[in-house]
């Protein structure tokens, strides 16, 4: 059977065409984020209710980082992300979203000032905006998604490829089992040293995250 020359170049064709993709949002990102100031990310389940225990403390926790001059960046979606935008609103602060596209759960909610609210193809290039502006992450239960963030945030800190930030989870009975399985198992089994353990900061109230950021910024200030 003949085939013609070109029959099994277009997927690659596509594939090299993408990288002009991943570099508009690249640069757009840059280009909406870099005027904002210091933010705090905050993380956790996008089918987290609004009638929920933590989608309450989210909102409240985002109201008192914004009320510090912080703004907020989140997936803007629903749930948790919800959550942090909506207590940065409340704050009258800057409310960032970055959502991504997917075919479910994800749709900008209400809460994200009009000109922050990015919108990205490429999850890794979300999670470079992330990183790149943010002063500390907050990290509430959530699913395979905020663990893909919360580890991701870990391991650049880890392999210092970013500059050390609060790492903070959010709700002692949810993340214990997490906590745990890394100190009687990766911990026990050489896998991971103290250090990186110590690279997390466990949590239950919105004045304990409070304290570790003003602990962490003075600090930073004093050092500087």
């Amino acid at each position: 059977m003949k085939t013609t020359a070109n029959s099994n170049d277009t997927p690659k064709r596509k594939d090299a065409w993408s990288v002009f993709k991943i570099m508009g949002e690249l640069v757009n990102g840059y280009e909406q984020l870099d005027a904002v100031g210091p933010c705090v990310s905050i993380f956790g389940s996008a089918r987290t209710k609004p009638d929920s225990p933590y989608y309450t403390l989210g909102v409240e926790i985002a109201q008192s980082i914004a009320e510090r001059g912080f703004g907020i960046i989140t997936g803007g979606g629903p749930g948790i992300m919800e959550a942090g935008n909506k207590g940065a609103q409340l704050a009258q602060g800057i409310s960032v979203g970055l959502n991504i596209d997917l075919p479910f759960e994800q749709n900008s909610n209400a809460y994200i000032d009009k000109e922050h609210n990015l919108n990205f193809e490429y999850f890794f290039v979300r999670k470079v905006m992330f990183v790149k502006f943010s002063k500390a992450f907050i990290v509430l239960p959530g699913g395979v998604g905020t663990l893909d963030e919360l580890f991701e945030a870990i391991t650049l800190v880890q392999t210092y490829k970013i500059k050390k930030i609060p790492i903070i989870l959010v709700k002692t009975d949810f993340w214990k089992g997490l906590i745990d399985w890394l100190k009687n198992t990766l911990l026990a089994q050489g896998m991971i040293n103290e250090e990186n353990l110590n690279l997390i900061q466990l949590v239950d109230t919105k004045e304990q995250v409070l304290e570790l950021l003003g602990e962490y910024y003075n600090n930073e200030e004093n050092e500087g």
